[in-house]
């Protein structure tokens, strides 16, 4: 379906520090630990955190040993949570487990098969997505939300600006004429601080400190000039200060950020988060192999959008659904391109494993800042290689 006309889109993203995505972070160390010494271990872990407590439970089957103190202490800590005034820190929260092994009768389809006949380890509905709005085949707003709250971490962690506290949130409105994004029309930030800044207590002096730091070390840094014009609405910390945060002020729950993990809200979503699931999950996987898809279609210029939903029934290899949506921007039907996808890519789960290299200790990089639109690291994020696009403009005819 074709798009005209002025129209406004808004994506979010939240820092390492954030409640929800400490939980995503320790679900996914949990997983790495395992993957560092069972490369066929299963894992399904869901974490909840609160007042000085950790709660992680679920299904693990490996043979390996996870210290889960261990674990939760190293990612607390390299989140920010370093001080006990914080009411939340490394080194006295609480851990609580509660794990038991996967049961046999979900296990059977994926372990009564040859690996590349593995069947899929649960139902579900997956999404991929790609666009021509930047560089990295990606939503503009999402990437922009990620570009803030990473660029406040980093000024957090380099004491560039050493006030800051580990939650943080953002938030980013562009502004598009069709489908091209023309500005970025205003950012929100809420950004964790200390009660006293360069001396100062009170509440408007504090306010003017962060505000303009953040305005100088974070907005102007990230947002690109050719976006950020005279007339960007920028909020930081919008009902003033923000002392209390992380998890004395909010519960964190694995899997609660999946808009934030995807795509910003464009595109689709499947009905599971990733964090926590070895890939033996299609939650997981097969939305990797949807963004793969998705990206080489675009990047081979046979389309301007694409969305992408597979589908799968429990034991099954090959998915029961595959749909390609190109929203009236594709150069030939969408249905030859879900010939190509067929013809190009293997869906069955042991085979999106092994083509994407999934059973490595790789999780806890995608917890936090999105796990697509990820060209920093292509060994870990080998669902965003475009290497297939030869191959599908020779199969449409380009």
């Amino acid at each position: 379906m074709s798009r005209s006309g002025i129209t406004l889109y808004t994506s979010e993203s939240v820092g390492k520090g954030h409640p929800d995505k400490l939980a995503d972070q320790i679900s996914d160390g949990v997983l790495d630990s395992i993957l560092e010494q069972d490369s066929k271990g299963r894992c399904a872990c869901e974490t909840l955190i609160t007042r000085g407590l950790i709660i992680i439970a679920g299904e693990i089957t490996t043979k390996g040993y996870v210290n889960f103190r261990d674990v939760v202490t190293e990612i607390v800590k390299k989140a920010g949570y370093i001080h006990a005034e914080y009411f939340f820190d490394f080194e006295s929260c609480g851990i609580i487990t509660s794990i038991q092994e996967q049961s046999a009768d979900i296990a059977r389809g994926v372990n009564e098969s040859p690996v590349r006949m593995q069947g899929a380890g649960d139902q579900g509905i997956m999404g991929g997505y790609a666009c021509r709005e930047t560089p990295e085949f990606m939503p503009l707003p999402i990437m922009l939300a990620h570009d803030l709250v990473r660029r406040i971490d980093d000024v957090r962690e380099n004491n560039i600006l050493p006030f800051l506290r580990p939650d943080s949130k953002s938030m980013v409105t562009v502004k598009y004429e069709g489908r091209k994004p023309i500005c970025v029309e205003r950012v929100v930030i809420a950004a964790q601080h200390n009660p006293v800044i360069s001396g100062k207590t009170d509440e408007k002096s504090i306010m003017k400190i962060v505000q303009d730091s953040i305005m100088e070390e974070v907005v102007k840094k990230v947002i690109p000039p050719e976006y950020a014009t005279k007339d960007m609405q920028v909020l930081i910390n919008n009902t003033g200060r923000f002392v209390i945060g992380g998890p004395i002020a909010d519960t964190g729950l694995t899997g609660r950020k999946i808009v934030v993990d995807t795509y910003g809200g464009k595109g689709g979503h499947g009905g599971g988060c990733f964090s926590g699931k070895d890939p033996t999950k299609v939650d997981r996987s097969a939305a990797y192999l949807s963004r793969q898809i998705a990206k080489n279609i675009v990047a081979a210029d046979l389309a301007d959008e694409c969305s992408i939903q597979l589908s799968y029934v429990i034991g099954g290899a090959e998915p029961i659904s595959l749909t390609i949506d190109t929203m009236g921007t594709g150069k030939i039907p969408d249905g030859r391109l879900e010939e190509i996808a067929k013809e190009l890519f293997d869906f069955r789960p042991g085979a999106i494993i092994e083509n994407l290299n999934l059973l490595r200790p790789i999780y806890i990089n995608t917890a936090v800042y999105g796990h697509f639109g990820r060209e920093d690291d292509p060994d870990i994020f080998t669902w965003e290689r475009t290497d297939k696009i030869q191959a599908i403009q020779k199969l449409a005819g380009k």
